[in-house]
């Protein structure tokens, strides 16, 4: 359990890394650009997930053997595209019907999708092993 709890801690880390990014990004897009709020999610979730891919693989997760690198970030990106549809999906809920402001949902979106990324990269892509990741690459 208290190995759980580091590996959570450590997906949180890198998990407010990447939401600097993501948030930004769909801060200047859509404030800064004027872009609509749900084009802009997408292309600040998804430069995120690059980020998050090679942070989460190196400090997080172990690197499973049974999966190639490329097989590997295949993954990851699926487990990512469901998020992204959760994301897509809670903004646009909130932003439409709830007339919440984008970057209120973009928070709450954020905070449903965290977990299905803990859980989802857990369960298809942690080896398990003690200690951090391995080198991506």
């Amino acid at each position: 359990m208290k190995r759980l709890i580091a590996q959570f801690l450590k997906f949180g880390v890198v998990g407010v890394l990447a939401f600097v990014v993501d948030f930004g990004l769909l801060f200047v897009l859509t404030s800064g650009l004027g872009v609509n709020y749900l084009v802009s999610a997408t292309a600040s979730f998804s430069a995120s997930v690059v980020f998050n891919y090679a942070a989460s693989m190196r400090y997080v997760f172990t690197h499973r053997e049974d999966l190639s690198r490329r097989r590997e970030f295949v993954v990851f990106v699926a487990l990512s595209v469901v998020g992204l549809v959760i994301n897509n999906a809670t903004m646009a809920l909130f932003v439409e019907v709830f007339a919440v402001n984008y970057l209120v949902a973009k928070v709450v979106a954020t905070a449903i999708v965290i977990l299905w990324n803990f859980f989802s990269r857990k369960k298809w892509l942690d080896g398990g092993a003690e200690g951090a990741g391995t080198d991506v690459g």
